[in-house]
């Protein structure tokens, strides 16, 4: 019934884990200083590409020694060399948070075919989650291209590392046995950007014809579809739960602080999903598995 796939990576390339995570740790650090491009220039309609990085404030090119992730920032002590201008924390934060990410979702995945993909969709909820920080948008530049990513990725993964990847897969094959695993997955997919966008398109609906105002944009829909066509109907849950939460947590800390102001257009919910997502692709089956024991 499953899909017959190659041997473990791990198998043939003989790396302790750790050490894997370590590299992927690395390899984070220098992915998030190209994410911190995407989150400062997409947001203005602006090439990630060209031109090189330069200091915001006197347009020198930051030289490629003073663009080593983390560390660069530390000895310039958080200031442009050429003019002096502060430089936002938010870019080792990126950095370093995209290091942790790597190792962590490395450590979960271990060294196989999947981890690039999951890598991918890491990085793309973290960016989401900055800009939505700062500009309060989730640019269509990324939950679009992310979507068709979770379609191509549903179709590969089976392939490459098993249908028992996704958590949704191998309950829906048994629904529908004589379909090729591919179209199973997309099914899965269809089934979860369905949970993901559509029930937080539904609350918006609904909200709004009740309450007359508007409670969220299409843009966290949009992620939604992205996050639920990759992580199946069950981790979107989770995901919509977790953000839910937190941001319920968040909000309540936040008026308790201004003394009750209207948090409505101060509180992104796209960070919430974000972490929502992100702790859902790493814990979110255990977390499942754990809810589901309580009622044994």
């Amino acid at each position: 019934m499953f899909a017959r796939m190659p041997p473990p990576i791990d198998t043939v390339i003989n790396v302790p884990l750790p050490i894997v995570c370590v590299f992927m740790a690395a390899l984070g650090a220098i992915i998030g200083s190209f994410l911190n491009v995407v989150i400062h220039r997409i947001p203005r309609e602006q090439s990630i590409v060209f031109p090189s990085s330069t200091c915001p404030k006197c347009h020198v090119a930051i030289k490629f020694y003073d663009n080593i992730p983390i560390f660069s920032y530390l000895i310039l002590r958080g200031r442009c060399r050429a003019c002096g201008t502060g430089i936002t924390a938010r870019y080792p934060a990126v950095e370093a948070l995209t290091a942790i990410l790597f190792a962590a979702v490395s450590w979960h995945d271990g060294l196989s075919l999947a981890l690039a993909f999951d890598l991918a969709f890491a990085a793309a909820i973290l960016a989401l989650i900055f800009i939505d920080a700062e500009h309060m948008i989730l640019p269509n530049a990324i939950t679009y291209p992310g979507i068709l990513f979770a379609l191509i990725t549903r179709v590969a993964i089976p392939y490459l590392a098993g249908p028992t990847h996704f958590d949704d897969l191998p309950q829906l094959m048994t629904f529908f046995p004589t379909l090729p695993v591919w179209l199973v997955s997309l099914i899965g997919a269809a089934i979860g950007a369905l949970a993901g966008g559509g029930s937080l398109w539904l609350m918006g609906f609904m909200w709004e014809k009740l309450r007359g105002v508007e409670a969220m944009g299409f843009g966290d829909v949009k992620m939604m579809m992205m996050v639920g066509a990759f992580l199946g109907w069950r981790l979107t849950i989770l995901t919509i739960l977790i953000g839910a939460l937190s941001g319920s947590i968040a909000g309540i800390a936040m008026m308790y602080r201004r003394g009750g102001r209207n948090l409505q257009m101060m509180l992104p919910f796209g960070i919430f999903l974000g972490i929502g997502s992100i702790v859902s692709l790493l814990f979110g089956s255990r977390i499942i598995i754990w809810y589901a024991s309580q009622f044994r």
